[in-house]
């Protein structure tokens, strides 16, 4: 069972303005790619962290695949990114240079700075409460939006599904090969098990929608009021001052290289 989320002062906060945080800091941040922006607004997501409503375990066993993909993003870049600079390190096609660190560096700190505030963001809000937003605030089509709202549930039996195939392929002692072979054969054969359930419980769940009129292009009514007031407006402008922050410290600091120039 996946544990509940803290009661915080960003869980209530309109599911519309923090995908709007979060484009917001994720559109500045792509605009160069040096290490002083990417750093400065990492350093400010994480004086915030203090009040998005997870416990510490939830919140490394929830970013865990960015702290995972960081050290290979930045070790790829490292032994094969541009070269500029002074060489540090060269072997046969593989050379390492002071360019090459810093492009790394700063790579691995816009992973962070654009991947956790993004998780955060996205483990405080409710699929409902999204979908009320996208429907409401945007004005978006009401069959996309509950499309996306059933798709976004199912994501999260996900974990319980795996569970429950893996007990039940052990119960019938199936992949219990060891090695490192037999574990890829188990991952395969699991994977390949948690596609064909997905697709088979989402075609019954677009044919339930379906005939309970969610397909329609009538008018639709929605239970609750998704309301954009001066607290959410609070929390875009403080993401857009973390984005005009980073951007004016890169550009102070001599780092800003506009990625189009």
């Amino acid at each position: 069972m996946t544990p509940e989320i803290r009661p915080s002062a960003i869980a209530g906060v309109n599911p519309v303005a923090k995908l709007a945080v979060a484009l917001v800091i994720s559109c500045a941040l792509m605009l160069s790619i040096d290490w002083v922006s990417a750093a400065v607004a990492l350093a400010l997501e994480a004086v915030l962290l203090a009040w998005c409503g997870l416990s510490a375990r939830q919140f490394w066993l929830r970013t865990a695949p960015v702290w995972i993909a960081v050290p290979f993003a930045v070790l790829t870049t490292v032994l094969y990114g541009q070269d500029s600079g002074a060489v540090l390190f060269s072997a046969g096609f593989v050379s390492v240079t002071e360019g090459s660190v810093a492009l790394a560096l700063a790579i691995g700190l816009r992973i962070l700075a654009i991947g956790i505030p993004g998780i955060v963001l996205l483990a405080t809000t409710d699929p409902t409460d999204l979908g009320d937003g996208l429907a409401q605030v945007l004005r978006l089509p009401a069959r996309f939006v509950l499309g996306a709202l059933a798709g976004l549930r199912l994501v999260g039996m996900f974990i319980d599904d795996w569970q429950s195939l893996a007990l039940a392929r052990r119960a019938r002692g199936v992949g219990d090969g060891g090695g490192l072979r037999g574990r890829a054969r188990r991952f395969g054969g699991l994977a390949f098990a948690l596609l064909v359930l997905s697709v088979r419980r989402g075609s019954k769940l677009a044919t339930a929608m379906e005939a309970r009129g969610f397909g329609s292009d009538e008018p639709r009514t929605w239970a609750r009021e998704s309301v954009f007031g001066v607290r959410d407006t609070l929390v875009v402008l403080i993401g857009a001052a973390i984005a005009a922050a980073a951007i004016s410290a890169a550009v102070l600091a001599g780092t800003w290289r506009f990625v189009l120039a």
